[in-house]
This record gives structure tokens, sequence and C-alpha cells, in this order.
């Protein structure tokens, strides 16, 4: 039986180049959102999740973060994504008849100057695949996509202007998430934990559990922090830590940060991709 990697967008997206690179011997599985990549896991239909958590020139993809915790899902791998942004257009386009380029909301950013540049016009759509395949049922040369390679050639789109991201490494990264947690030690490099809390109601409860990872040793490569609830008053940190739980010195940061907040959940425990420690080059 074959297994299957979910993604959000449809065949041609980012994450299905991600998946493709990262994990070639699954199918890929596109879902129309986040929320239903997730369920698909969740449910059985796939093994594992592939999901955009940032893009080096965008930041944090929107509502992942909220998403993650209550998936039930874990993390047990990362994998980076160079997304190269192609104008694609019908075959014989040219670029200066182009007026308009449709993109999800995140990519537009991605390549603002080019487009402002050649006086393309953003538009949104729903992922960068279905605005591919948009354009092509179009017929319509003065419309196009922004999106990948694979795009261009799943929908049979000529490459108008190639490689027209703004920012020379402009790189996504994914999280790939599964119904069960992997605790093992993998291969012989570093290991990330990634987990959530929420610290107690005291003055400077956040810097007194930070203070156990410094003191520790434990380096800190993520805090993010966003408001859960409806509320102001109630926030939520997702942080990320080089390190296995089982570590000494983890273990210690883990247990003074238990002792100040009021929820703490492991997220995931897996191998640090080699793309997070060297420049991700084109």
């Amino acid at each position: 039986m074959t297994k299957r990697i979910a993604f959000q967008g449809e065949l041609g997206a980012y994450g299905h180049q991600a998946c493709v690179e990262s994990r070639p011997d699954y199918e890929p599985l596109p879902c129309p959102t986040f929320e239903d990549a997730i369920e698909s896991v969740r449910r059985g239909d796939a093994e594992l999740g592939m999901i955009a958590v940032e893009n080096s020139t965008y930041g944090r993809v929107a509502d992942v973060h909220h998403l993650l915790p209550e998936s039930g899902l874990h993390i047990v791998d990362e994998a980076f994504v160079r997304v190269h942004i192609n104008l694609l257009g019908i075959p014989g386009a040219r670029l200066a008849e182009i007026k308009e380029a449709y993109g999800h909301v995140v990519i537009l950013p991605q390549c603002a100057g080019f487009l402002r540049e050649h006086g393309i016009r953003p538009k949104t759509s729903s992922d960068n695949a279905r605005a591919a395949r948009d354009v092509a049922e179009s017929g319509n040369g003065t419309i196009g996509a922004l999106a990948s390679e694979l795009a261009a050639q799943i929908y049979g789109l000529d490459i108008v202007a190639r490689h027209i991201e703004d920012h020379s490494r402009n790189t996504t990264r994914f999280l790939i998430m599964a119904r069960e947690p992997d605790l093992r030690r993998r291969g012989k490099g570093p290991m990330v934990t990634s987990f959530v809390f929420r610290v107690r109601n005291i003055p400077a409860a956040l810097y007194k559990a930070m203070g156990g990872f410094a003191t520790n040793g434990v380096n800190m490569t993520k805090l993010e922090s966003y408001m859960v609830g409806g509320a102001f008053t109630a926030t939520q940190f997702f942080a990320e830590i080089e390190g296995h739980p089982d570590d000494r010195n983890v273990k210690l940061a883990l247990d003074e940060l238990d002792y100040f907040t009021d929820m703490i959940r492991l997220m995931g425990v897996y191998p640090a991709a080699a793309r997070r420690h060297e420049a991700v080059k084109d």
C-alpha cells in the first residue's frame, strides 16, 4: 500500500515540491487548507502532513501556530525548500503584455519589487498552483500566475520570467507531522525539541522561565507568542530549542520552565535539517 503525505494546495504548489524533495517515496495528497491537511493525517487518509510554518521573506504563516497545538499530531521532521518564484503565462505569453499576476497572499510580498517594476497588479489566489491552473484554463495572455516550475510543467504554461523573488535566498520551512511521536535520536547531527507553554500569572514569569535555558546552556532558536481564546491576557508561546529531552541540560531547563508555567506541551523531537545551519543557496 502506497504511503501518502498531505499538503496544503493543489498539485504544483510549493508544499507539493517539499513533499517530492523530502519524502519522494510518499504519494503527495493535495488538500484545500492546512486544516484539511491536518485532518487527513488525523483520520488516516495520509501517514504524514507537510505543513508550511514560516518563510524567510514573509515571516510566519498566519494561523498555523494556532492549529498545531490542537491538532493532536506530532512534529517528526522539518524540511527547508528554496522557493524560486516564476511568472507563468499561457504558451506564447510575453512579459510586456501581462497586466495582472495571481498568487497566494503569502507569495505576493516575496516578489513585490518585481511586480512594481513591471507594472503588474498583484491579485490574490487561494493557492499558487490553483492560480497556475486558472491561468491555463483562461487562455488569457494578459494574466499570469506566481508559482513553481513544477506548476508550469503540470499545467502546460510558459515560464515568462524565472526566479523573480526579491531576496536571493527566499526559503520556506515546513514541519512534517505524524499521528505518533518519534522521540528517537536520529542521525549524527543535532536534535531539535519543539513545545508550547503558558506562563503563570506572576510578575516576571517569562523572564524567570527563560532563565533555566541560559543557566543550563540550552540554545533557544525560536520563541514566538500569540493570543489564545480571544483574550489579550492569555498568551501562549511556541518555542524550539537545540537538544533532546533526555539530555541532562535540557531536562534541567524544562524542569525549571515547568515551575513557572501552568501548561507545557511537547510538540515534537526531530533532527535539525542540514539547511537550518547553512546559507540556503540558489
